[in-house]
């Protein structure tokens, strides 16, 4: 019987995937191991269950996918939820700006959560938030301790798959169980039942979360950018593709050349100085990893 699934973990070779609620537990078509593939948590796949035991099958085929992360390896989500405190600790553009980057690269929405909202002032919190709703990120200010916002949070997740991103220790936890009472100990619960250490895991999981999955993904806390060119950074800002036009020299990184519209709204104000500053730096850290490379 072909049936089809979500792939919600994997490890040593076998594949777990969710059928209607059922977990079933399986292993790669030999045709496919025939042909270079790759299968990530998040894949819906086409599956023969066994006759024998309907808790084992075989993957044959895996369907196309709507959108993938690398590192950590995840597909199909609906949103990646990037969440940051808005103090303890202090809030950066910085790594904000690498994973919204991580995210346009990957063509996957974008839901940002700002922690910690009773830790500091309502107009300090609106400075922030602001800078990325006009770029037309939808961003949420929160607090778990008092209770401000996780109802819409909650209401806004329902039924999706969803992955948290964000460095430690900026309030992830606390906004996951204010959502969903317990949700951390269900995944620390998959990963010891199946011999691995929450953070040490090598795969992202799937657990059960608010109606739907939330991915597992402790290999949020370094953002590494890989994998891209700095000719493709300035694509991943969406608020310089109008400004653009401008520019003399196209392709522009809108860093040296003399006669660039990007570097002209900066001036002027229209885009956030600091969406410009973490440009430049990502830039820079993308070329140095392209000259490594190149040794």
């Amino acid at each position: 019987m072909v049936t089809e699934g979500l792939v919600v973990r994997s490890y040593s070779g076998y594949y777990y995937v969710d059928c209607n609620g059922m977990l079933i537990t399986c292993k790669v078509k030999g045709h496919m191991k025939q042909k270079r593939f790759l299968l990530y948590t998040g894949d819906r796949v086409l599956l023969e269950t066994g006759q024998q035991n309907a808790g084992d099958g075989m993957i044959t085929s895996v369907l196309p996918r709507r959108n993938c992360l690398l590192r950590p390896a995840v597909a199909n989500l609906d949103l990646l939820v990037i969440a940051q405190a808005l103090v303890q600790p202090d809030f950066s553009h910085l790594i904000m700006d690498k994973l919204l980057v991580l995210a346009e690269k990957a063509g996957i929405p974008v839901l940002i959560v700002l922690t910690k909202a009773d830790l500091t002032e309502p107009e300090q919190a609106e400075r922030i938030a602001s800078v990325y709703r006009n770029l037309g990120y939808e961003t949420h200010v929160i607090s778990a301790k008092t209770g401000r916002g996780v109802a819409l949070l909650k209401e806004r997740l329902a039924g999706k798959v969803t992955a948290f991103g964000g460095p430690s220790g900026v309030g992830k936890s606390s906004a996951l169980n204010a959502i969903q009472p317990g949700v951390l100990r269900t995944t620390g619960a998959i990963s010891s039942k199946i011999s691995r250490g929450r953070h040490t895991t090598r795969y992202t999981e799937l657990v059960p979360f608010n109606g739907g999955y939330l991915a597992d993904t402790p290999g949020f806390g370094n953002v590494l950018m890989e994998n891209m060119m700095p000719e493709e950074l300035a694509g991943c800002f969406p608020e310089f593709r109008q400004y653009e036009p401008v520019c003399k020299f196209s392709p522009c990184s809108h860093i040296h050349e003399p006669v660039c519209g990007v570097k002209e709204a900066v001036a002027k104000g229209i885009i956030a100085s600091s969406r410009y500053a973490s440009y430049l730096a990502i830039y820079e850290e993308l070329k140095e990893n392209k000259e490594r490379n190149r040794k």
